[in-house]
């Protein structure tokens, strides 16, 4: 794979363009990565809505049928369903950790594991979230854990 970066005075947005001979998997990962890139979920907070920066989710959560996005600061609702959410995020950045909760990989500083085989997540605002026991080897595997 070739990367060229090009500065352009007239250019206001940062434009990316694919050039390849076939339309691979590895192409397509690439494409749906840049899209991502900056990615937004539409969220509402005291009946305003927002577009939350996918880098700014600490963890999501469905409670209720309802599903919230928890930030460092905020607590927001999305019509979304949680398996939804879960199909648009990147999975090396998001993870199922439970039936109803998905975290963000990048916000998780200290992983404990617990006697029953679950591990507790400590995020970066200290919020402790439980990986269930049923999840727990898929984290390991992806974090390439062993034990």
């Amino acid at each position: 794979m070739r990367i060229d970066v090009k500065k352009d005075q007239e250019e206001n947005n940062i434009f990316v363009e694919i050039h390849c001979h076939d339309i691979t998997d590895q192409v397509s990962r690439l494409e749906r990565h840049i899209k991502r890139f900056t990615s937004y979920i539409s969220a509402v907070e005291n009946g305003e809505m927002l577009n939350i920066r996918l880098d700014a989710i600490l963890y999501i959560e469905s409670v209720d049928k309802k599903t919230f996005i928890y930030t460092e600061k905020r607590v927001l609702i999305t019509d979304k369903r949680l398996y939804e959410l879960e199909d648009m995020l990147d999975k090396r950045d998001f993870f199922r950790c439970s039936k109803n909760t998905i975290i963000h990989l990048n916000k998780v500083i200290r992983l404990k594991p617990e006697i029953n085989r679950n591990i507790i997540a400590t995020l970066e605002n200290n919020e402790n979230v439980v990986i269930s026991r049923r999840y727990a080897g898929e984290l390991k595997a992806l974090l390439n854990i062993e034990g």
